[in-house]
């Protein structure tokens, strides 16, 4: 329905659309390995406030025993993904998952590319 709001907005009928190679984009992420990664990301923040509470009763030693190990016993009860060492930065062009400059979201090969062609603002090919 959206797609058909789009084209009726700008009076393109389907027919020029296809003739460009137009294709529609079902969502914003480079493959499966990235969407999955937001599903954790959106997973620690929705569970980050219970989980720390959690873990803070678990690690505190002037608490009881039983006590601990009942908090112990309830982080079992969150989901993996909430987890905050599941997230794994990615680069926001390719999804690669090595290498990544984190300033930029980008991995060292891509970074390096659009450093060559001047599309990163404050990088400056070393010269002497």
């Amino acid at each position: 329905m959206q797609f058909n709001n789009i084209i009726n907005l700008f009076s393109i009928s389907r027919q020029h659309i296809s003739q460009y190679g137009f294709q529609q984009v079902r969502n914003k992420w480079t493959d499966w390995r990235m969407l999955k990664d937001a599903k954790r990301r959106r997973c620690v923040v929705e569970h980050a406030k219970d989980r720390l509470r959690i873990n803070s009763l678990r690690k505190n030693t002037i608490l009881p025993v039983e006590l601990r190990e009942v908090a112990s016993s309830e982080i079992h009860a969150f989901p993996r993904d909430t987890s905050l060492v599941r997230v794994r930065e990615r680069c926001a062009v390719t999804s690669r998952s090595r290498g990544i400059v984190h300033r930029w979201r980008v991995s060292r090969i891509v970074w390096r590319h659009l450093a060559d062609y001047n599309k990163l603002s404050g990088v400056q090919r070393a010269m002497w």
